[in-house]
């Protein structure tokens, strides 16, 4: 009886700990990435690279683009949390290190928005 409950409790464990990982592990397209600014047409990209995210909480970025004639290469590794909707990304010289609203979260798509605290807001879709 003692194995029983024994093997119930190991079980019941070790799916509420895979139900608990982030369906965010993996690696992601950046399908496109947006920068609207108030009163202003907003600048679209797409496609721009992959975003790698662990399960320790660590991830790796492939990034690159143009804007407005800038070019920008991000290929730094980056530190992420996620509580609930909220997804935190931290690292050096990098334009997605901020936190970002999840505004669609599916198994193979998701779309993030954030802002500066002004007038610009950004958005990054992302796809597997």
């Amino acid at each position: 009886m003692r194995k029983l409950y024994l093997h119930t409790f190991l079980g019941a464990l070790m799916l509420g700990f895979t139900a608990c990982s982030p369906r965010l592990t993996g690696t992601w397209n950046v399908q496109r990435f947006e920068v609207i600014k108030q009163g202003e047409s907003g600048l679209s990209i797409n496609n721009v690279g992959t975003m790698v995210f662990r399960r320790n909480g660590r991830g790796e970025k492939n990034i690159q683009y143009s804007i407005l004639g800038i070019s920008k290469f991000d290929n730094l590794p980056f530190n992420w949390e996620q509580h609930g909707n909220a997804v935190t990304i931290s690292g050096n010289n990098t334009d997605f290190a901020k936190t970002w609203i999840i505004v669609r979260d599916k198994r193979r798509y998701q779309e993030w928005k954030s802002t500066d605290g002004g007038n610009t807001i950004q958005v990054i879709e992302l796809s597997r």
